[in-house]
């Protein structure tokens, strides 16, 4: 199980990252933040299994946070870690469906306990829904079927605009509503077709009636609800980006994802759909044969483009990456995107996320402080972007696999 953690205090970051006995556990703590704004982007990318949030933190806390999962990534298991005892926040935490609540300070054991309670319940999740999809499979001419039929409607080129609302009609009298006030197609290929599209109609179901998928010849289709354009967007790129992940973890190859465009009316899905498939057929024209590539409305005609929004965004980077505040959003708004879309266009042209960028950028800044000054640690930190030393040297060791002193004493001692 991958565990992401979110919390603004250094002091609880460090204590779960250091003291916990990851490498004994069957979890990995695959990244963490601050705060919930800086969680969320880096949530879409690293698709934990679980993660742990404080509720009291600045810009996006930990009650805003669970909101969105629960909306956008629904299969995410959440540990709260309070120090505030009351019982409102418990209430809505529960409200919120999250799995577990800590107060602190926590001990290793009981972190382990809300872990493996949180861990077993997302087990008996997937299996239930395995089976569900194992029953829906023999039912060929049951209800389930007839649904990934009139689901089917929606992206076929011979239906008419009547058609669309005759098959949303039908759905709605089967008690599945698929009206919504914006709609997005997602368009996903890959090899093998069966296994994936088992995986895509397990995802589907945990998303709560707001994804409905329907098999195709190379893969599978989807179409995601939102209540509003940006809702639909988003939800769009985080389903998206779990399948993704998914599909990897069944085995599946050559695997290409594309997304279409936002659409207000039913009529107008299979516009998306036509945007998404062709979204697709361009990354798998210019994709190697084992290619895993995921794709946005960013291609074709407006490749160049995108390459110019994304070297303007490295531009504004380069001037700001030693703000500690600087964070995916900033980034996005400063070249006029939306916060999905940029965080993908980014690491489709870039070939590193956005974190992963930021990252690359401070390190190589405080690695030529560290060559070049006899600044302090703590004031390498800070010029490099970094307003916590203990983190920054965390971070240091762990994508150079040395400390910033030792990084200093080996540099050092090199001959000229």
């Amino acid at each position: 199980m991958k565990v992401f953690l979110v919390d603004d205090e250094i002091v609880i970051r460090e204590g779960i990252r250091e003291s916990f006995p990851w490498a004994e556990t069957d979890y990995t703590l695959i990244g963490e933040a601050p705060d919930g704004e800086m969680a969320l982007p880096m949530i879409r990318d690293t698709n934990p299994d679980i993660v742990i949030t404080d509720i009291r933190m600045p810009f996006m806390d930990g009650l805003s946070l669970c909101t969105v999962l629960k909306e956008q990534m629904p299969w995410i298991g959440i540990i709260i870690l309070s120090g505030y005892d009351e019982f409102e926040y418990a209430r809505q935490c529960i409200k919120l469906g999250v799995r577990e609540y800590l107060l602190k300070p926590i001990n290793a054991k009981d972190l382990r306990q809300s872990l493996d309670k949180v861990s077993a319940q997302i087990e008996a999740e997937r299996e239930t829904r395995a089976h569900a999809e194992s029953l829906r499979a023999r039912m060929e001419n049951g209800g389930a079927f007839l649904k990934e039929k009139l689901i089917s409607v929606l992206f076929s080129e011979e239906s008419m605009e009547e058609d669309a609302d005759n098959a949303l009609q039908q759905l709605r009298s089967m008690g599945c509503p698929v009206n919504a006030p914006f709609y997005a197609v997602v368009d996903a290929a890959f090899d093998p077709v069966s296994e994936g599209q088992a995986e895509a109609s397990s995802l589907t179901e945990s998303s709560v009636g707001s994804v409905f998928s329907s098999g195709s010849r190379t893969g599978t289709r989807l179409l995601v609800l939102g209540d509003t354009a940006a809702d639909a967007e988003e939800r769009a790129y985080a389903f998206a980006s779990s399948l993704v992940n998914r599909l990897e973890q069944a085995g599946c190859k050559t695997i290409h994802v594309g997304i279409g465009d936002i659409v207000e009316r039913p009529g107008d899905i299979f516009k998306s759909f036509k945007a998404a498939r062709h979204i697709r057929h361009l990354l798998a024209e210019r994709a190697d044969e084992n290619a895993l590539i995921f794709g946005v409305r960013e291609m074709g005609d407006s490749s160049v483009k995108s390459s110019s929004v994304i070297n303007e965004a490295k531009i504004y980077m380069a001037s700001h990456f030693n703000d500690p505040n600087l964070m995916l959003q900033d980034v996005a708004r400063a070249v006029n995107m939306s916060n999905s879309r940029f965080s993908t266009v980014f690491s489709q042209q870039n070939g590193q996320t956005f974190t992963e960028y930021l990252i690359s950028l401070r390190l190589n800044k405080a690695k030529e402080l560290l060559r070049e000054t006899d600044m302090k640690s703590s004031q390498v930190a800070m010029e490099s972007g970094y307003n916590d030393s203990h983190y920054f040297s965390y971070i240091f060791k762990k994508n150079l696999g040395i400390t910033p002193s030792e990084y200093r004493v080996q540099y050092q001692n090199k001959p000229e």
